[in-house]
This record gives structure tokens, sequence and C-alpha cells, in this order.
């Protein structure tokens, strides 16, 4: 009994002291009590273990890539490819004999299907649509990257003829607006001012990425050509901020590209590793009209080289001299002169990304003075930023092997290394590549 009333008297006499501590003695004390475990810590010859900071393990799933190569050299692989192991097979092989190190694999093509099951809703309806595609997509990717192939994922951006059906408020229209507009070959296109469906392909490029993609390659950025534009009409662009400016409405379309896809949170889900970059995002390219590289209006489809050139990774002309008009550049026929077409595209684009000026009012060009014609201040870029489109198949002329290395010397005597090639059928002219090293 004593005992417990002795360690009551003790316990109400600290009571009854702390009460009466000076406020700025307890001040101090509680100071002291917060650096002197620091100064503890930090002395070197200290006895006392050091505080352990706790590590919170990254338990998110793993996303291997490879780093892009410092020449690309690619060729490109369908949906319906990539679907058949037979097929793609012999692309791998091809590629495991020959100097090429990275693939092109369509991610969505004009019809607005995709080629792989995404783990989302919003591109579950382009899956179910699809009539090619790769059921193991990631499982494929993963095969290539354990050979050591960069894996490079394109996009048909504006073409969407899937989309047009469930949302035709976003699709180019006829001149009535009463009905969505079609190109020849029945393919319906997105008006480009359309934001929403930039989210779309945000969307996409994310999922893509999230699967092993190492870049997400953006084709047909432009507005649509090739049918009657005498019945069109653009009422996304008409009513938006930059109206029937087709070269401002595609330039803030890539505004929004460089700005997302560089922004690691939305690829934050995953654990990328081996992508070789100072943060895990995609690198990504836009591939532009091989005309583009010498043409400074936007040829009625808003591409203009100059403004585009800021937001992409890469920059991809698709100089084939098969697109390219009769005694274009004084050169006769072009398709008698591919080494020729693609030498002088290729440079022209080069000497204009090294050029600190420009004709071309753009959202990054500031004018200089009040000259006229007026001249712009630009960013100079390395030719580095640049990869030409190259071709192997036969379109107004018979393409062997000669006229495939042709273009393949011409870009590189433009100062341009790496490139890609475009062949529908996937079948590539073995003789016009070089053997693996």
């Amino acid at each position: 009994m004593r005992w417990i009333v002795a360690i009551l008297f003790i316990l109400i006499t600290l009571f009854v002291g702390l009460q009466f501590v000076p406020v700025a003695m307890f001040d101090v004390i509680t100071e002291q009590s917060a650096i002197e475990p620091q100064a503890v810590t930090d002395t070197a010859d200290s006895d006392s273990v050091p505080t352990q900071i706790a590590t919170v393990p990254d338990d998110r799933p793993v996303v291997t890539h490879v780093a892009q190569p410092d020449q690309v050299k690619a060729i490109y692989m369908s949906a319906c490819v990539a679907g058949t192991p037979s097929f793609r097979d012999e692309l791998v092989a091809f590629i495991s004999e020959t100097e090429i190190n990275s693939l092109v694999i369509d991610i969505k093509d004009a019809s607005g299907s995709i080629s792989f099951d995404p783990v989302g809703a919003e591109w579950q309806s382009a899956w179910q649509a699809a009539e090619c595609g790769a059921r193991d997509m990631h499982e494929f990717i993963a095969h290539l990257h354990e050979q050591n192939i960069y894996v490079i994922g394109r996009v048909s951006v504006f073409q969407d003829s899937l989309y047009t059906q469930t949302h035709p408020e976003y699709a180019v229209k006829t001149a009535d607006g009463a009905r969505v507009w079609r190109d020849h070959k029945g393919i319906s296109f997105i008006d480009v001012a359309a934001q929403s469906y930039w989210e779309r392909i945000l969307d996409l490029s994310i999922e893509s990425y999230n699967i092993g993609f190492d870049e997400i390659n953006f084709d047909y950025i432009r507005y649509p050509s090739d049918g009657d534009m005498t019945d069109i009409s653009f009422p996304v662009s008409a009513a938006g901020e930059f109206g029937l400016n087709k070269a401002a409405n595609l330039e803030a379309f890539f505004a929004y590209l460089g700005r997302e896809l560089r922004d690691p949170a939305h690829f934050a889900a995953m654990n990328h590793t081996g992508h070789g970059r100072a943060t895990a995002t995609p690198y990504f390219s836009g591939d532009l009209f091989g005309m583009t590289t010498t043409s400074y209006d936007d040829l009625s489809i808003g591409q203009v080289l100059d403004r585009a050139i800021p937001y992409f990774d890469v920059i991809a002309p698709m100089v084939y001299p098969s697109h390219y008009p009769p005694n274009f550049m004084n050169l006769g026929n072009p398709n008698d002169m591919p080494y020729e077409i693609v030498y002088a595209a290729m440079l022209s684009a080069v000497d204009r990304l090294a050029a600190t000026t420009s004709p071309i009012d753009a959202f990054t060009h500031t004018r200089l003075g009040t000259t006229t014609p007026a001249i712009y201040t630009k960013s100079a870029y390395s030719p580095t930023k640049l990869r030409t489109w190259i071709q192997d198949f036969d379109y107004g002329g018979d393409y062997d092997a000669a006229d495939v290395r042709a273009q393949i010397q011409a870009s590189y005597d433009a100062g341009v290394d790496s490139w890609m090639v475009w062949a529908p059928s996937n079948r590539y002219t073995r003789a016009a590549y070089l053997d693996a090293e």
C-alpha cells in the first residue's frame, strides 16, 4: 500500500512541476529535443546506430523497353501480319539477318480499329471491331525486345471511319454539313480541331507505351485530301479558336502532343525500364508529306515543316519518289530518279532545321522587325531530329534493290542517318539491305 502512495506522490509532484516550467524554458527543451538526435546522427565518431530511412517497395508492373538506337533502321509490319505468327516470324528473321534494328507495327489504322486488346474501356470497341491484330501483342513485343529490336507503334490519327460512325459531330462533313465526308477510298476523317479526340489519341498512346511500345509514330496528322474537295467542310475547326486556319489548328494539336507525351505522370502506373530517357516517357515521331521539306505553304492539309519541328522527337518526311509530280525540281520522271529526289528533299529539310530564321509564322517563332515579307526567328535543330521514309514498293515504276539502296544512300548523303522503309505488302527487297554485322 505504501509503495502505491509513493508512486502517486511522485507523479503528482512531476505534474505540478511541469505546470510551472517557464514558457521560454519549455521552448528550449523542445528545441533541444528536436536538434539533439540529429546532432548525434551527424557526429562521425558517434557509437549510435544511424537512423534508417524506410523505403517503399515499387510494386508497379514492370515494362521493359529498348533504348532508341543512334541510327534507326526500320521496316513496317501491318496489324494483319502482326497477328499472323508465320508471316511475322519471317520478318523477325529478316531483321536478324540484316542491318535492320527496328520495327514499325500498326497500332491504329485508317479503319479506326486497333491491333491489340487495351486495358482501358476507351478503345475496347476499336479492338472488338478489328479484323486484324495480335492477341499476344504484349508477348510479341517482349520477344522483339529480347532480340534488342526497337519497337515503334504507328497510329493513323485523323483517319477514323469507325469513330465517325458513333461521333459524327467530330467528323469532317460535306459542304452542306449534313453528311460525313469520305475520300475516294471511302475513308472518313476526324476534324483536326476536335480536342476531345486529341484526348482519345493520348489515351491510346498511354496504353501503347504501357504494353511495351518504345516509340509512338503519328501518321495522317493532317486534314484530308484525295476526295471531292469541292464538297467538304470543317465545322469543328470553323467554330474553334483558329477558325479555318489549318496550319494553326494542326500546330495546336502538335503542341498538345508535345506537352502531354512528355509528362511522366501519364505513364506512372507502370515501372518503365530500359528506355534510356531521363524520364519514363515514350519517344514519339510525326510523319509528314514529302513535299513539306521543300514547300512553305500548308499544301492545303495543314502540314508545315517549320510548325511541326519543335514538338516531336523525330520528324519523318515520306519522300517516296513515286509521290512527286513529274519534273519536280527539274528532275524529270521521279520514278527514274530515286536518289536525286530523296537527296534534294532531305537536304532541304536539313537546311531548314539548321536555319535560325524562317518565313513561317508559327507559335514558337518571333517576328524580326517589320520587313516585308516577314522573317521570324526560330530555334535551330540537328539532322538527328529527322528520319527518312524510304520506298520499297512498286508504284509508278519498278523499284528494285538498286533503287531502294539509292534512296538510303541519298538520305545519308543529305546528312540523315536514320530511316524507315514502307512496303504495304510487308515484303522487302532483300538485296537492298546490308547483312547483319
